[in-house]
């Protein structure tokens, strides 16, 4: 794995973090530009937004497409402290980025996680969401599972 490729993922992770530390689940985004440059940041917000649909990767994109334009949107790589669910791959399909990368697998977080009734979970992997688009989207992943499980230490359950 590169080395930019850890720094952006330690830096979602720690965005998951301060999610956590906000009171929110434990989820960070950060979108680069094609050279490495952090372009955003976000961060998981569904409880204290009180939006199920705030998740960090999520609110990413909606700043994203608010303020980049199409041709920068496309050329980013969205680094995510855990694999994008169905609804986030949909709405990373949808803004134009291209590259994926993340820390944590779904499948991961759901052994970590476990079962709870009051967390439905959509086991829909975010490759077969955007292998159902027209357009191709990168991914890498999982990665880094110590320093991403970590974070969410004590959270589920």
């Amino acid at each position: 794995m590169a080395d930019h490729t850890r720094t952006h993922l330690l830096a979602a992770i720690g965005l998951a973090n301060s999610a956590r530390e906000r009171g929110n689940h434990p989820f960070g985004a950060v979108l680069t530009d094609a050279a490495g440059n952090v372009l955003l940041t976000a961060e998981n917000s569904v409880l204290t937004d009180r939006d199920v649909t705030a998740h960090a990767e999520l609110n990413l994109v909606r700043r994203a497409s608010r303020t980049l334009d199409p041709a920068q949107l496309t050329a980013a790589t969205l680094y995510s402290s855990t694999e994008p669910c169905a609804m986030c791959a949909g709405a990373i399909y949808w803004s134009g980025i291209r590259q994926v990368v993340y820390a944590l697998g779904a499948s991961e977080l759901i052994a970590i996680a476990g079962a709870d009734p009051e967390e439905p979970v959509l086991d829909l992997p975010c490759r077969r969401v955007f292998a159902a688009g027209g357009d191709t989207v990168e991914v890498s992943g999982p990665h880094l599972f110590e320093e991403a499980a970590a974070v969410h230490a004590g959270y589920w359950g």
